[in-house]
This record gives C-alpha cells, sequence and structure tokens, in this order.
C-alpha cells in the first residue's frame, strides 16, 4: 500500500470514529436526547467505546481468516479512538451525573459491580493509550510492548462483563456484543495453538535424527569398498 494510500485509509478512520461523536451533537443541538438525556449520552458514549474495541481487536482475526494484512496498522488509531470515548464516557459519569460527588462515585464503585468492572477497565486501558506510539513502544522493547498490550483482552471481558450487568431486562444486544467478542478470542485462541503446535513440529524434525540415506552417505556406492 502506498503512503498516499495509508493516509487517505486514516483520513476515513478519523471520520468513521468521530462520526458518532457528530451524531450525539447533532442531537443535543436538535434536542433529541430523549426523555432523560444523562442516560442517553452516557450509554451512547459506553456503547461506542466497547464497539471500537470490538473493532480494534477484529483487524487481526481478518489476518488470521483471510490472510489479509492492510489493516493492522488501523489497530493503534482504533484502540485509541475507543480509549478516547472511554474518557468521555467516563467524564460524563463524573461531571453531569455526579457533579463531582467524589464520596457518592467510590461508594459507587463499590456497591455497584458494574460500575466497579467498568473502573478497573478504564484504568488498564490507560498504560495501553500511554505506550501506544512507536517512541514508547522501542522504549518498552517488543517482548515486554507485547505482553503489556495484552492486557486489551482483560479489558475487552471487563467491558463485557460492564455491559452485561449494566443492560436492563427485554434488551439482548449486550448478548450479541458478548458474542462478538467471544467469537473474536476464539480465533486469537485458535491461531496461537495451530503456531505452537507448527513451531513443536519444526523442533521436532530439527531434532530427529538424519535418514539412513544421509547416515550412509559417505559410504562407496561399490559393495565392499569403503571410501
Amino acid at each position: 500500500m502506498t503512503r498516499k494510500a495509508r493516509v487517505v485509509l486514516k483520513i476515513g478512520v478519523w471520520i468513521l470514529c468521530l462520526l458518532p461523536l457528530g451524531v450525539l451533537a447533532y442531537r443535543a443541538a436538535t434536542d433529541d436526547l430523549t426523555a432523560n438525556p444523562i442516560s442517553f449520552v452516557t450509554n451512547w458514549l459506553g456503547q461506542w467505546t466497547f464497539r471500537l474495541l470490538l473493532a480494534s481487536l477484529a483487524l487481526t482475526p481478518l489476518r488470521v481468516l483471510f490472510g489479509i494484512s492492510w489493516q493492522i496498522n488501523l489497530r493503534r488509531l482504533v484502540g485509541l479512538f475507543a480509549f478516547f470515548y472511554a474518557c468521555l464516557h467516563f467524564s460524563v459519569w463524573i461531571l453531569v451525573d455526579h457533579f463531582f460527588n467524589w464520596d457518592q462515585m467510590v461508594a459507587d464503585i463499590v456497591k455497584r459491580r458494574y460500575i466497579t468492572v467498568g473502573m478497573l477497565a478504564l484504568t488498564l486501558l490507560v498504560p495501553l493509550a500511554v505506550t501506544s506510539t512507536s517512541r514508547m513502544a522501542k522504549r518498552l522493547g517488543g517482548t515486554h510492548w507485547r505482553r503489556l498490550h495484552r492486557l486489551v483482552y482483560v479489558i475487552s471481558m471487563l467491558a463485557a462483563l460492564h455491559f452485561l450487568w449494566l443492560a436492563k431486562k427485554g434488551r439482548t444486544d449486550q448478548y450479541l456484543y458478548a458474542a462478538v467478542l467471544a467469537m473474536l478470542l476464539g480465533i486469537r485462541i485458535w491461531d496461537a495453538l495451530r503456531r505452537a503446535l507448527r513451531r513443536r513440529r519444526n523442533a521436532h524434525a530439527a531434532a530427529s535424527p538424519a535418514p539412513a540415506r544421509q547416515r550412509h552417505a559417505g559410504r562407496s556406492a561399490v559393495p565392499g569398498v569403503r571410501e
């Protein structure tokens, strides 16, 4: 992919990722935030946080299943947008829902399990966002950087629990999101097992004895005569 194509692609991702925020701003300007605007805005931002998190997790399975890899360079950008929406989601909870009532917020974190796992997921997102730059990846080293960013799997499961426990009765979309997450993680686990099995086969082949014809390669083809 050329540099121009990558720039155009990233511009398109920026537009798509900011579109939900633009729709929300339009609905606010047209007084279309339902009868409970605080709840609507909080849920809107939370759902888009989870959707973008799932989108970032889906980029590697696309390579595993279909062999395409141009989308891998978008993981960092989509992941940072997921963090951005998570911060907005959290800010509404602090500024609008509780208006800096720290005692009430701490009580909610301790008492309500969906808030507990949501706060934990946001906390774990912070080091991933801070270390998302190429400079930080080099500074940490590739191995340590990859290990740290595997926290995204834990974060995604915490986000799924947050959504499942928060959802009201009668809703079903939380189960759809959880199923998509399970599928994406399942593909990654299958691919990891497949690669581990391949490495084991290669190691076993390298350690196995040479074939008999190689062991006798130094002998003459004439019976009874040695080199």
